[in-house]
């Protein structure tokens, strides 16, 4: 395929909407019309097909780290590090006006951290967030639409499994996509609970009582060795120590041992009784020392049940998103080979588009994109076609991956294949359409935002060019 054939063009994207629409998994309506042009074009061998796909999955050595930050994640979320989380955002915002509500945002928040998806978010924070702002009387609809919306943050907050695809398919530097994460990620978070403070003003719900500085400190120390996984991702990376691949093992190592050691909620320390009725703290000591000692080992932990379906857990969630990376490197592959980025590249440019209208046409077919594809598999196939158009007309590679990111975000909460829309009806048993019209204010506020990333660049680069300076 060394030619744009436009016949074959419109047989592959046409196939992939048909499959789209019948309902067909993300991952095969990418590879299936992919492996059809291929038979019906004598010029190429799925061989070669095949080949070129795999190629392009051992060279990007980066999309490694996807399994692992998605393991890390499953260990702290096994390990008791939601409920922790969730507790510290109710000591910090619950006594204010819609408190209960920006806490389930502050807990999405400070979970994202930690995970890196947003259903994982979403499948995290929800049960608790929302049976807290239920006991505090707001309406089911209003809890489930908050929860839904703010557990997008979890792919723009770092560390992100969005960005670092992102960075794969184009080459981008992971470390400053993560530090360009961070402001865009608080300022989402913020617009979010400035709306639900807004939207509750005259709302009859309960308002918890300040908890103290005591007990925010106690529950923040509680939840601050999960959250001290991204200071060490974003140290490490920026600071030169290891490679994001290698952030991404070393994050599993830590979770395991929060998870196993620290909070002992898995493996075989967790159900361990630290002090038994009558015993002095000495005795108490010794009892526990074989038990300790157990709980630090890293084998026996392994082996342990508990441990077996974290791993299992973690492993499905890997092995479903990297079947749909392969399947999108394969799309991709026939599309190259067909020529349809250069011929679209060509067009656009000869538009002559200024970068503002471009970006206003880039966000409109991401968030259409977004409706019927999952975020990873849409990256992969739009932004190295758009990488280069975006380069020309002088926009940063690192702003235009937030805004991409961003666009994922709303996609993420619009039908039919929004995914937290079907996290979150899972967790409520509500419908998928009432779900989507409860996240709709809320999804408002998430345009206003993806406006002010777009047209305002330095949301997002002034965090990883202030470090460049000062450490450049």
């Amino acid at each position: 395929m060394d030619t744009f054939v436009p016949y074959l063009g419109f047989i592959l994207i046409g196939l992939v909407f048909l499959f789209l629409i019948l309902r067909v998994p993300i991952g095969v309506s990418l590879g299936l019309p992919a492996l059809i042009v291929v038979l019906l074009n004598p010029e190429e061998q799925i061989s070669g097909l095949v080949l070129g796909a795999m190629s392009a999955m051992t060279s990007k050595f980066l999309l490694l780290a996807i399994p692992f930050f998605i393991l890390a994640s499953a260990f702290l979320t096994s390990g008791g590090a939601s409920a922790r989380i969730v507790k510290f955002a109710v000591c910090a915002v619950g006594h204010v006006r819609g408190g209960m509500g920006s806490a389930g945002v502050l807990a999405c928040m400070l979970f994202a951290a930690l995970s890196g998806s947003s259903p994982a978010t979403v499948a995290a924070m929800g049960p608790l967030s929302i049976d807290g702002m239920r006991k505090a009387g707001y309406p089911l609809p209003l809890a489930a639409g908050i929860i839904s919306t703010a557990g997008t943050l979890g792919i723009l907050i770092p560390p992100s499994i969005v960005m670092v695809v992102y960075c794969a398919a184009v080459n981008e530097d992971v470390g400053r996509m993560f530090l360009a994460g961070i402001v865009p990620g608080l300022l989402a978070g913020a617009m979010l609970m400035a709306a639900i403070r807004f939207y509750m003003a005259r709302a009859n719900v309960q308002q918890l009582t300040w908890a103290g500085w005591s007990m925010l400190r106690r529950t923040g120390l509680d939840a601050i060795f999960g959250l001290a996984l991204i200071v060490l991702i974003i140290v490490g990376i920026y600071g030169g120590f290891f490679t994001p691949t290698e952030a991404s093992a070393i994050a599993v190592v830590y979770a395991f041992f929060v998870a196993t050691v620290i909070y002992r909620g898995i493996g075989h320390a967790k159900h361990v009784k630290w002090r038994e009725a009558g015993e002095t703290p000495a005795q108490s000591m010794r009892r526990n020392i074989p038990h300790v000692l157990l709980g630090m080992a890293l084998l026996p932990n392994l082996f342990h049940g508990e441990t077996r379906s974290t791993l299992i857990q973690g492993a499905r969630l890997a092995i479903m998103l990297m079947f749909i990376i392969m399947n999108a490197l394969i799309f991709s592959h026939v599309l190259t080979g067909l020529k349809i980025p250069d011929a679209i590249a060509a067009t656009i440019l000869d538009w002559g588009l200024s970068p503002w209208a471009f970006l206003l046409i880039l966000n409109v077919l991401l968030l259409i994109g977004g409706q019927f594809m999952e975020p990873s598999g849409l990256l992969l196939i739009v932004a190295p076609i758009v990488y280069p158009i975006a380069l020309s007309l002088g926009i940063d590679p690192i702003h235009l991956g937030i805004i991409m990111v961003v666009n994922m975000e709303i996609g993420m909460i619009t039908p039919p294949v929004g995914l937290n829309l079907f996290v979150t009806s899972s967790i409520t048993g509500m419908g998928i359409m009432s779900v989507m019209r409860a996240a709709l204010p809320w999804t408002g506020v998430l345009m206003i935002f993806l406006m002010a990333v777009t047209y305002i660049p330095q949301i997002s680069l002034a965090l990883p060019n202030l470090l460049d300076w000062l450490f450049g």
